[in-house]
């Protein structure tokens, strides 16, 4: 190794140590701070990430990297080494557009909106959030402008979670979803309804944990590198490829809240616990995209976590753990009901189905904020009249209507996309594991997930950042992006159990 390249990795490996130590802060600020520390807490973060930030854009890295970079000419450009020099150039370039008063500012108003959205979640009051909410689209206005972009600012802050992405692809592909999955969700809604009434039972929340985390850990999620803890709004954060972490939130009388949300949550654990150790204290120790990264969360909470071949196996187990809830059910009506399409206010309970269309409003609502065609005191009203036109339902509450997502009072604009990009990915990523292990639903009814896991390590997880989430999926599958796979996959099963002709 030259002595560029290593000091290069001594730099970035500070500077991750910074970034590790700041999500330690915010993983908890979410589950166990008290309220009285969350001034104190946003000038910790607001600190840390600054320093980061200061560490990352001098000019020592810049130089580093282009020395190691001479040293490396003519090296297999998906090595490791130098993979790690062409990412971090481009997160380089990209993060000296952004002043260091900015990331401070951002920071430092996050940390201060979390609070306050969680507050004004809890009592239904959007007008305690909103004028944080408010900083928050003009501080990412400047971010936007501060990176430059060719067509629409929402550009620039896409980028940042789906590199590459335009927004004008994100609305054309979502306008193709839309006009096939529309038709669909009316079919279903014109058949005979099916009965879920088993899943608002009773659930003791303490087995409901034990369940879902001998589940996890059958699939192979590793409590030895990872834990799980609740959260207002389930999340995964990692520190490292030894200690990544869930949450969730738990529904005594509502069984799929806070299981399908570990599986999901899980999914994207299991991603950051593949990756190659060797890649750990670099820029490249991280999902390729958030849309690749929730390819893998929605690969384990629908394409395995509702089959019916994975509760043939857990169902047993299932009615064992709750026998009072379960105990005069079969199998056919748990999966009928767990698959159930119906429109609903939450978009984490959402179905297969209609969970696309929770994204679309989201983006809509998002985009006009960023080019300011919406006000931010508008938006409540706005999401009740989208609510209607998209799902057919109205929320009763701002608490399960514009309030119910974390996202925004992140500062995470321009995250929403990645979720349906990530349910495209996961159907065209599950078509190439059947190709290549024809045996998978014998493997998942038998409780074997280790084919599928390590299947996901060699052609995803242990890449991390070394290829961009297109070229990943090119390279697995042999295509681009594409609706048609997901919309076959959604036509197919409920079809099924909807008994359409």
């Amino acid at each position: 190794m030259s002595t560029a390249l290593a000091d290069l990795k001594a730099r970035l490996g500070r500077i991750e140590d910074l970034k590790a130590a700041s999500n330690v802060l915010s993983w908890d600020q979410e589950t166990y701070m008290p309220p009285g520390g969350a001034e104190a807490r946003a000038h910790q973060l607001s600190t840390l990430q600054t320093m980061a930030h200061e560490e990352f854009v001098a000019d020592e890295t810049g130089t580093l990297l282009d020395r190691a970079e001479a040293d490396l000419n003519g090296a297999d450009p998906l090595g490791d080494d130098a993979s790690l020099i062409r990412v971090t150039r481009r997160d380089y370039e990209r993060d000296r557009k952004l002043p260091s008063s900015l990331v401070a500012e951002l920071s430092k108003t996050v940390s201060e909106a979390k609070e306050a959205w969680k507050a004004a979640r809890a009592n239904d009051d959007f007008g305690r959030f909103a004028p944080l909410l408010r900083r928050i689209v003009n501080l990412n206005l400047q971010k936007a402008e501060a990176l430059g972009y060719e067509s629409e600012p929402y550009d620039a802050l896409l980028d940042e979670y789906e590199p590459g992405m335009k927004t004008a692809t994100v609305a054309d592909t979502f306008e193709r979803l839309r006009e096939d999955l529309v038709p669909i969700v009316d079919a279903i809604a014109a058949s005979p309804s099916l009965d879920n009434e088993v899943l608002h039972r009773t659930f003791p929340v303490d087995k409901q944990k034990q369940f879902a985390h001998a589940v996890i850990r059958d699939l192979g999620y590793d409590f030895d590198r990872g834990r799980e803890d609740v959260s207002a709004h389930p999340f995964t954060t990692s520190f490292s490829t030894g200690d990544v972490r869930l949450t969730t939130r738990y529904n005594e009388s509502y069984f799929p809240a806070a299981f399908f949300s570990t599986l999901h949550e899980a999914g994207h654990g299991l991603y950051e616990q593949g990756i190659d150790d060797a890649l750990d204290r670099t820029p490249l120790a991280e999902g390729t995209s958030l849309g690749m990264h929730e390819s893998q969360s929605r690969l384990y909470e629908n394409l395995v976590g509702r089959s019916r071949a994975f509760w043939s196996h857990y169902f047993p187990s299932l009615k064992e753990a709750f026998p009072d809830a379960l105990g005069d059910t079969n199998l056919d009506t748990f999966y009928r009901a767990i698959n159930r399409v119906e429109p609903s206010l939450i978009r984490v309970e959402a179905d297969e189905v209609t969970y696309n269309l929770h994204i679309m409003l989201r983006f809509e609502l998002e985009r006009g904020l960023i080019n300011q065609d919406i006000d931010v005191d508008t938006l409540p009203e706005l999401w009740r009249e989208k609510m209607e036109d998209y799902l057919g339902i109205v929320p009763d509450t701002d608490a399960d209507g514009v309030l119910q997502d974390v996202h925004w009072s992140l500062g995470a604009i321009g995250y929403f996309p990645t979720y349906a990009l990530g349910n495209l990915m996961s159907v065209q990523l599950m078509e190439q594991i059947r190709e290549d292990h024809p045996g998978l639903d014998d493997d998942l009814a038998a409780g074997r997930f280790g084919p599928l896991l390590d299947w996901l390590r060699a052609h995803v997880h242990q890449h991390g950042r070394k290829i961009t989430a297109p070229d990943l999926l090119q390279r697995i599958t042999g295509d681009e992006l594409s609706a048609e796979p997901w919309l076959a996959y959604v036509r197919s099963k409920f079809g099924s159990v909807y008994d359409l002709r």
